[in-house]
């Protein structure tokens, strides 16, 4: 058992009861971990349906167009009207500026509080999406959907010092399987004749799993400030855990013991949080650089990955390019409890050619078919999911522990400015092949 959960847990505990509350709080991290990237992964899902509904009223056809469609016949490439960068903006800006603002204020506010509002942000953003009688509503509700995603994930993060670092393989296969189990889901519902609608409606389902999973399934230390948080307890461990790493602030190094332990008591300061970003810089740019890469691949290349004289159509290629990618992810995020890759940075650089490859492969049509896409793509789900879990277990690892909890929230920030990233760029390239 991990020292921080020793100090954190019941004075005496069984062996058996000791097993039982592992096992209940990893389990119960997994299903956080789906829950709340589900909302996400399903609106990225339904983007084209989110999209060509309102085309569909506006056109009076009596059915969403279920293909990609050309916007240009003088385009080489079958391309959709509108790019679903569009959908991703609005599902991962509100998102980012969570990350890059709340870790300096968000320890103000108790887990409980902070788990209801992604409950309750969820919840409206299924009704929004399969209400919407306009694109604007419907963005309103990704939006939604991502403050969600955005506030749950640095605080689930966060919530992942109070325990063992067992928890961080639960999270991180949990996240993995939400791709999966979201995109998969959203597909068979629809290909089974249900509306996008009906299909949210059911999906409601989920943000109430996400509260149950965190009010009744976690085993919470008993120091655990779930409804309040003060001054005091700002940080879950003792000081006598304080020298067992390395902090993030180097300064600490030129203090004597008393005064790192006069520190670890003291709630951090603004200036002690900038330090703690200044050495989060060398895990937060490799998983931008990461998730810059596979999300320009994901929105603004493979759609343009079509292969006509195969037997699959471009909507079943499309499908197949990202439920593979999410199979990549969920192998990857779960692989934590058999090995670790401390090179985060080898991943995102081996992320980069995968994108120059597939955008040469794009412009220059070189691929015989969409069976050599399948592998790479897999392949960069596998470099995607890799990258963020390794990422938060060596943060989890290395910073200090009066640091921690600041530190988890704060690097989040990486994978949502790199998809925020790609997003933009994808835009005018989309345009760009396009225009071809």
């Amino acid at each position: 058992m991990d020292r921080a959960e020793s100090v954190n847990s019941d004075p005496v505990i069984t062996d058996s009861e000791g097993r039982c509350r592992k096992w209940r709080n990893c389990i119960g991290f997994w299903l956080l971990g789906l829950c709340n990237n589900f909302g996400y992964v399903v609106m990225l899902s339904a983007a084209h349906d989110i999209l060509n509904k309102q085309e569909s009223q506006n056109a009076t056809a009596p059915t969403l167009a279920p293909e990609i469609r050309n916007s240009s016949n003088s385009s080489r490439y079958d391309c959709n009207p509108v790019s679903t960068a569009a959908v991703l903006l609005a599902d991962i800006l509100p998102t980012l500026i969570i990350k890059f603002t709340a870790p300096f204020y968000i320890h103000k506010v108790p887990y409980g509080f902070r788990v209801l509002v992604c409950f309750s942000t969820a919840v409206v953003s299924f009704l929004m999406v399969s209400f919407s009688s306009t694109i604007l509503m419907s963005i309103f509700g990704v939006v939604f959907a991502s403050v969600s995603s955005g506030l749950g994930e640095l605080s689930f993060l966060s919530l992942s010092v109070f325990y063992s670092r067992d928890v961080l393989s639960g999270w991180g296969s949990g996240t993995g399987a939400a791709g999966v189990a979201g995109a998969l889901l959203y597909s068979a519902f629809t290909q089974a004749g249900l509306t996008p609608q009906v299909t949210l409606w059911i999906m409601l389902v989920v943000p109430v799993i996400l509260a149950v999973s965190y009010f009744f399934l976690l085993v919470f230390p008993a120091s655990f400030p779930q409804w309040r948080r003060s001054e005091d307890d700002h940080s879950p461990f003792l000081v006598e855990n304080s020298l067992e790493r390395r902090p993030l602030i180097d300064n600490d190094y030129e203090k004597t013991e008393e005064e790192q332990e006069d520190s670890l008591i003291r709630p951090l300061t603004l200036t002690d949080k900038m330090y703690i970003m200044k050495g989060l810089l060398r895990f937060i740019l490799p998983l931008c650089v990461v998730y810059f890469a596979e999300y320009f691949i994901n929105q603004g290349l493979l759609e343009l990955l079509y292969f006509p004289d195969s037997h699959l159509s471009h909507a079943e290629q499309y499908r197949w390019y990202q439920t593979l990618y999410q199979i990549g992810v969920f192998i990857s995020r779960t692989s934590l409890v058999c090995f670790k890759i401390r090179k985060i940075l080898l991943l995102s650089l081996l992320q980069c050619v995968n994108a120059v490859l597939l955008g040469v492969a794009v412009y220059y049509q070189f691929l015989p078919n969409p069976w050599v896409v399948f592998i790479i793509v897999l392949y960069e789900g596998l470099l995607g999911g890799a990258g963020y879990v390794n990422t938060f277990y060596f943060i989890s690892k290395e910073t200090a522990d009066h640091e921690r909890e600041f530190a988890m929230a704060a690097a989040s920030v990486g994978d949502s400015l790199g998809i925020a990233l790609s997003a933009a760029v994808a835009f005018p390239v989309h345009h760009y092949f396009c225009s071809l």
